[in-house]
């Protein structure tokens, strides 16, 4: 047993605490110490990759309490990538934070610590009602942190954020308890091992229970008809939040894929295969809407809200695939997606700063300053996002279409990723002709005068780009990584004997 595995979860908890405490000092201080705890969360989840990389699955005991009676953490491939994502993101959205969001409210530092802490607990726990405390611990966190700065706007959507996830919260309970009462346990191991051997008397409330974890996973990660949540909340929000919630709709797809394939994959006798059956259809459905959301939008930042809900859509399409090829797809085409929402949002904000009272609204207005700049920085994220060859986005869409060759239901996932991709075009290129090139200011308007270093803006951005072209570089050896995870997801019996020991029969 390893302590660094308990480590990514420490290190966010003790710097918002430390940070709580500080809150006399200046700014400064605080700033650097939120900084720094970020870079050492990057640290600790590259110190983990290598442990993880062979197939190795760490553990560790909280209390040295052996196993499904005490909490456990548990960092395997999945876990550690998901860390390192999240880590990556939450630097640049940190970076842009600093530039004076972090003065419009209170405790910014403070609930951007401790929503990593939520997010790291929930990617490395290996226990269902800890995993749902982990779950509250981000949404708390991130109450506050939508809510950064006020504004009607944002109070409404807030408002809304808040009642939907407490509902969401409330149901997971539900879940927790009925797999409590029938198989006495919520360690996700011995939950697996249980659930294979269900007596057929208890196959119904446990059915309904994973029905109703799958239903509350859905709704974190906004998949149809779920995610109507989403569009006001990340767009009405600050840009450095919006961006690091780029991740959040990556949690409930991550738990998602974990109960499918642990709990009710191929060894869960009668149940097996009960999540993985909605997937697929709810996940086109929810690619189909999401870019009719993005060609509807009259903002920026709801045309990237929109684009967010698109990507939950194509990423569980590459899990509801069922193979090694489909979920490395989607493991692949998962930091993509986020690295270019987060850098979109971040643009967005860049560009709506400049308009005046045209904000980020989509139409007519004045020319932009550094228009140049900002509209090549658009069309880089426009073609990410959109998947054209040969950036990342394009990688993993092919990753997945060449997955779905031989599923029955290939023609569906064909026509759907491809004719979305061209929804996508079509929006973002209107999109950027209004943003950069069509200019009817009405006479009174008075162009905005930036005082900022144009690269000090932009750097944060910049560098999430700049991790997407990492993964074009490096795709070789990320696509072997993410096709090692999928094949460990996909054997479950080693999670289980790493968990529960080498003794006990999966």
């Amino acid at each position: 047993m390893t302590h660094l595995v308990i480590a990514p979860v420490l290190l966010p908890l003790l710097a918002g605490l430390l940070l709580l405490l500080l809150r006399p000092l200046t700014i400064g201080p605080r700033r650097i110490l939120s900084l720094l705890a970020v870079v050492g969360q990057i640290g600790l989840a590259a110190a983990l990759l290598p442990l993880v990389a062979n197939g190795d699955i760490h553990t560790y005991a909280l209390g040295d309490w052996a196993p499904p009676f005490g909490i456990v953490l548990v960092a395997d491939r999945l876990a550690v990538w998901m860390l390192l994502i999240t880590a990556l993101l939450a630097l640049f959205a940190l970076l842009y934070g600093v530039r004076g969001f972090d003065t419009r409210g209170r405790h910014f530092h403070v609930l951007f610590q401790w929503q990593l802490f939520g997010l790291n607990g929930a990617f490395l726990t290996g226990d269902l009602f800890n995993l749902f405390v982990f779950f509250e611990i981000l949404l708390l966190a991130s109450y506050g942190l939508l809510l950064h700065g006020g504004g009607r706007l944002r109070t409404r959507a807030g408002l809304h954020f808040v009642v939907i996830n407490l509902a969401g919260s409330t149901l997971f309970l539900f879940a927790a308890g009925t797999l409590y009462g029938m198989l006495g346990t919520l360690n996700i191991a011995d939950l697996a091992r249980q659930v294979a051997t269900l007596p057929p008397e208890h196959l119904g409330p446990v059915q309904a229970a994973g029905l109703l974890l799958f239903g509350v996973f859905a709704l974190k990660g906004a998949l149809i008809p779920l995610h109507l949540w989403l569009p006001a909340a990340y767009a009405n929000t600050s840009a450095p939040v919006a961006a690091l919630f780029a991740i959040m709709t990556k949690v409930g797809a991550y738990s998602i894929l974990r109960i499918d394939t642990l709990i009710f994959g191929a060894a869960a006798g009668p149940l097996a295969g009960m999540i993985a059956s909605w997937v697929l259809p709810l996940a086109l459905l929810t690619l189909v809407i999401g870019m009719l959301g993005v060609l509807a939008a009259t903002a920026l930042r709801q045309q990237i809200a929109y684009l967010v809900v698109a990507s939950v859509g194509s990423l569980l399409i590459a899990f509801g695939l069922g193979s090694t090829a489909g979920i490395a797809a989607g493991l692949y085409y998962l930091p993509h997606a986020t690295f270019a929402a987060g850098a979109f949002f971040l643009l967005a904000d860049g560009v709506a700063s400049r308009r005046g009272e045209f904000e980020d609204r989509l139409e007519p207005g004045a020319l932009l300053s550094d228009r140049r700049v900002l509209g090549a920085l658009f069309f880089a994220v426009a073609v990410l996002i959109a998947g054209l060859p040969p950036l990342s986005g394009f990688i993993g869409k092919w990753l997945t279409l060449r997955a779905a060759v031989e599923h029955a239901w290939m023609p569906w996932v064909l026509g759907v990723v491809l004719v979305t991709s061209l929804f996508a075009i079509i929006a973002l290129a209107r999109t950027g002709s209004l943003l950069f090139y069509r200019s009817e200011p009405p006479e009174d308007h008075r162009p905005t005068v930036r005082t900022e270093s144009l690269g000090r803006e932009l750097l944060p951005a910049t560098g999430l780009l700049l991790l997407c072209m990492a993964l074009v570089i490096w795709a070789g050896p990320v696509d072997d990584f993410t096709r090692a995870t999928a094949s460990q997801l996909l054997q479950p019996e080693h999670y289980i004997g790493a968990v529960l020991g080498a003794g006990v029969t999966p």
